[in-house]
């Protein structure tokens, strides 16, 4: 019983930690420092829908806290966080990024791509940093 209510603590404070770190910084990058740029991308129609992309972004922190204890892999917590974070967020950046490019005209396909990259780096380093906080000490199999 104590390492299921463990598992579910970590399950809830990863989630909670990507939740913050990813709405955070997507609204702050997309909407109020880049917003301008990303509507000449064609990335916006008409307004964001935030609780959309809130509830959106908290079923992935349920999936990717699910999964991140299931990544079997040698090294410390934050080793394993970083390797965690770069593999999602591999896959996340061929999904969201390149998807975006090839559905429909982006101008500047190099300055969208670039300007993406540097945020899903910032956005998965960031969580796969806290993910190793949270399971510190744990040791992989």
């Amino acid at each position: 019983m104590n390492g299921y209510l463990l598992n579910a603590k970590k399950l809830i404070l990863g989630t909670i930690a990507y939740t913050v770190c990813t709405f955070s910084l997507a609204v702050s990058w997309h909407v109020l420092l880049f917003k301008e740029r990303y509507e000449s991308f064609g990335y916006f129609e008409g307004e964001p829908d935030f609780l959309l992309g809130l509830l959106t972004i908290v079923l992935q922190g349920v999936l990717l806290s699910t999964l991140f204890p299931m990544l079997k892999s040698e090294g410390t917590t934050f080793r394993r966080g970083i390797k965690f974070a770069f593999i999602t967020g591999a896959f996340f950046w061929t999904s969201h990024v390149l998807a975006f490019v090839a559905k429909q005209k982006v101008p500047e396909v190099s300055a969208f791509i670039g300007m993406e990259t540097v945020y899903l780096l910032l956005q998965f380093g960031l969580f796969g940093l806290i993910i190793g906080v949270i399971h510190r000490g744990e040791i992989s199999d």
